[in-house]
């Protein structure tokens, strides 16, 4: 047998696995220290009720909006950010995929997000 120690999101885990030649499948067995639960993910934002353009600037990764750099009626250029997310301590651009004007921002400074998720609008 052999015993780890492991840190999964934060929380530590002591495991104890046999080896596959002793007659017996593998064994996990709880930490014997307190380990603090496992953090429920957070709820997905709201569908925003729909936006005024017709060409979708969408969020390249979950995390949370950390800025706003466009506002509605301001006209952007292809590559230019829109809004920034923060995921896993990184700030993301999420950028213009064409040139345009904003017709809409479906989100808020704080708010989490999905990937996929439509961030904003152009036309």
């Amino acid at each position: 047998m052999k015993n780890y120690t492991i840190t999964v999101n934060g929380n530590v885990y002591d495991v104890t696995v046999e080896e596959a030649g002793s007659g017996s499948a593998p064994a996990a067995r709880p930490a014997a220290r307190p380990a603090a639960a496992p953090k429920a993910a957070p709820a997905p934002a709201a569908k925003p009720a729909g936006g005024a353009g017709s060409i979708e600037v969408k969020a390249g990764a979950a995390g949370k909006v950390f800025k706003l750099e466009a506002s509605v009626g301001q006209a952007v250029k292809k590559g230019d950010a829109v809004v920034i997310i923060e995921a896993m301590k990184m700030e993301i651009p999420v950028v213009a995929p064409e040139d345009g004007t904003v017709a809409s921002i479906d989100v808020a400074v704080g708010d989490a997000i999905e990937s996929g998720a439509v961030l904003a609008t152009l036309s």
